[in-house]
C-alpha cells in the first residue's frame, strides 16, 4: 500500500469513530442499567403483567429495548473495528486490510441495524440521552461508512 495520502484522514476518522462508539456504549449502559432497576420487578408473589416483553424499558416505547440492545452490540464491535483499524493504520499494509475493512464492514452493518431498530425517533416525549444515542448512531453510520472508503482508498 504505497499510497498514503487517505492515512491521515483514515486515522482522524477512527480515532472520531472509536470516541462515539464508546460514548454510544456508555449511554447504552446506563440505559440497560435503569431499565434493570426500575423495569419489572418478578419474585415468588408477583405476577407478570399482561404485555410482558423481556426487554422492557421504562422510557421510550416497545422499540427502546431492541434499539438499546442493537445500539450496544454495535458499539462493542466498533469498538473492536477501532482496535483492528489501529493496526491497520500502523502497518498500513495489504495483510492488515482485510482485516481491518471485514471488521469495520461488520461494525457498520450492527450500527445500521440499531438505527432501523429506532423507531422512538418520531416520540415527542423521550428520554435526552436516548435522543443523543440516536443521533450518534447517525452520525456513526455516514462516519464508519466514509471510514471503510478511506481505508479503501487507500489500497
Amino acid at each position: 500500500m504505497a499510497n498514503t495520502q487517505m492515512k491521515p484522514a483514515a486515522a482522524l476518522l477512527l480515532f472520531l469513530n472509536f470516541c462515539m462508539y464508546v460514548i454510544v456504549l456508555g449511554i447504552g449502559a446506563w440505559s440497560m442499567n435503569r431499565a434493570i432497576d426500575y423495569g419489572f420487578i418478578i419474585g415468588p408473589g408477583f405476577k407478570l403483567p399482561a404485555h410482558f416483553s423481556p426487554i422492557n424499558f421504562p422510557m421510550g416505547n416497545a422499540a427502546t429495548g431492541f434499539f438499546v440492545t442493537f445500539a450496544m452490540l454495535a458499539g462493542v464491535v466498533g469498538v473492536a473495528s477501532a482496535i483492528a483499524g489501529i493496526n491497520h493504520i500502523r502497518s498500513w499494509n495489504a495483510s492488515s486490510l482485510s482485516s481491518a475493512a471485514s471488521i469495520a464492514g461488520v461494525a457498520w452493518t450492527f450500527t445500521l441495524l440499531a438505527i432501523f431498530a429506532c423507531k422512538e425517533i418520531e416520540l415527542e416525549i423521550r428520554n435526552a440521552r436516548l435522543r443523543t444515542m440516536e443521533a450518534f448512531l447517525i452520525i456513526l453510520t455516514v462516519t464508519q461508512l466514509v471510514y471503510i472508503a478511506a481505508i479503501h482508498g487507500g489500497a
